[in-house]
């Protein structure tokens, strides 16, 4: 088994989103129950296909947002620099 997936991530949890936005709308809608019932067992279907495929971790990837990095300053200095700037 490969250690990345073979479709990335990110674009099953868009497909995701919108499946479950889809189906949403044609609740909201009152389209018949057959196509909300289709939209939305194909919402459930989606991570359900991830997580056998590549068990928790990756079900987590999609199912959590990803971590964003602390945003830096954009001055690289290192704290002793930035002891130095100040005093």
């Amino acid at each position: 088994m490969s250690s990345h997936p073979l479709v990335p991530v990110t674009r099953t949890r868009v497909k995701l989103v919108v499946f479950a936005a889809l189906t949403a709308v044609a609740l909201a809608a009152g389209l018949p129950g057959w196509t909300v019932a289709a939209l939305a067992l194909t919402s459930l279907a989606i991570p359900l296909a991830v997580a056998l495929a590549g068990g928790r971790p990756l079900l987590r990837d999609l199912l959590l947002p990803p971590r964003r990095a602390a945003r830096v300053s954009g001055l690289a200095h290192t704290p002793e620099e930035r002891e130095r700037f100040v005093t």
